[in-house]
């Protein structure tokens, strides 16, 4: 009896992830509210940029804060192909992200070698250099006015005409990312990485190819941001500098992360899930007379949050809330076995 409650536990803290999965897939057929929709649709966008961060600054403990360039990279160079020339964003898609990545192999070979704040101020600089850029190129991408998507639905141009299809797109993509961070964490790069984090100097005494193994993370950071890049613009159909090269973009990635806890690919789900809802609420509920007091409250409850649960939320929630739940059950089977007297 007990051997059969051990497996059945087992096999059941096993299933548990899968609920959320699944009550998220009903969801739309429960919920025809249009604006809670838009929220889960970001949600599952920011969740995506929050772990493709957490590949460089948390796997790898190099603090980026200029991922909004290839977020925007991905976000143009889809959308002007597309404008231009009828090239299918899937195909732009993947574009962006090989153009992501040329130019984080250019900014991160020389930067992923310095150490303390100077790699993390070369990133800020790469972006706002990139920002600049595509405000300065007008006759390229219309500068401040922005451009405009045209709305032809269909599969092929990435275009649809109902919230639910947007809805079960980022969704999946969500989840694509989420494994390939799994994946990541525990691949050789994720150990290589993991040893870098703790500390570099060591990790190289023993052969691991520090730089290398970073510049790796940088780039599969930087392409998932870009192909994120794209999904937006054809989820709102209207990009400019400000909406998708600003350095919020980049703080949201790294508060995402680093709320929901750093170096798991758990943490920027937890984060994603309390963040953008919040600063959605607080946006709407405080974006009239109290216009701008949403980001003062935003930002009290992330410095609380930094300050008295600094490993983040996921590993505070498994401590105190999961061991706490886990010993109670546990202590119910014990006595139900020995009442059973087997």
């Amino acid at each position: 009896m007990r051997n059969s409650s051990n497996i059945l536990t087992k096999h059941g803290n096993k299933l548990i992830p899968l609920v959320p999965v699944v009550i998220l897939l009903l969801l739309p057929l429960l919920i025809h509210n249009q604006y809670y929709l838009h929220i889960f649709t970001l949600t599952f966008l920011w969740v995506a940029l929050g772990s493709a961060w957490n590949i460089i600054g948390g796997f790898g403990g190099q603090l980026s804060i200029g991922h909004a360039a290839f977020f925007g990279i991905g976000a143009y160079t889809s959308s002007l192909l597309y404008i231009h020339f009828g090239l299918s964003p899937w195909l732009g898609m993947f574009a962006g992200g090989i153009l992501a990545m040329i130019a984080a192999l250019i900014i991160s070979w020389p930067a992923l070698r310095l150490r303390g704040p100077f790699f993390t101020l070369s990133t800020i600089a790469f972006a706002e250099v990139v920002r600049l850029l595509a405000n300065h190129y007008r006759e390229l991408t219309k500068g401040s006015i922005g451009l405009s998507i045209p709305f032809n639905p269909g599969f092929v141009n990435l275009a649809f005409r109902s919230r639910e299809s947007y809805y079960y797109f980022l969704f999946a993509f969500m989840l694509l990312v989420i494994i390939c961070c799994y994946l990541i964490q525990n691949s050789k790069l994720g150990y290589y990485l993991a040893a870098v984090r703790e500390d570099e100097e060591a990790a190289e005494s023993l052969g691991v190819p520090s730089t290398f193994s970073k510049l790796m993370a940088m780039l599969l950071s930087a392409f998932i941001t870009a192909v994120a890049g794209t999904f937006y613009a054809q989820y709102l159909f209207y990009i400019d500098p400000h909406t998708v090269l600003p350095i919020d973009v980049s703080i949201q990635m790294v508060l995402i992360a680093a709320i929901g806890g750093l170096a798991i690919w758990q943490g920027p789900i937890f984060g994603g899930f309390i963040v953008t809802p919040l600063g959605e609420f607080l946006r709407a509920q405080l974006g009239g007379a109290f216009r701008g007091l949403h980001f003062v409250i935003f930002g009290v409850v992330l410095m609380l949050v930094v300050i008295f649960i600094p490993e983040g939320l996921y590993p505070w929630f498994t401590r105190i809330i999961g061991k706490r739940i886990l010993v109670k059950f546990g202590a119910k089977n014990e006595v139900k076995t020995e009442e059973g007297g087997v």
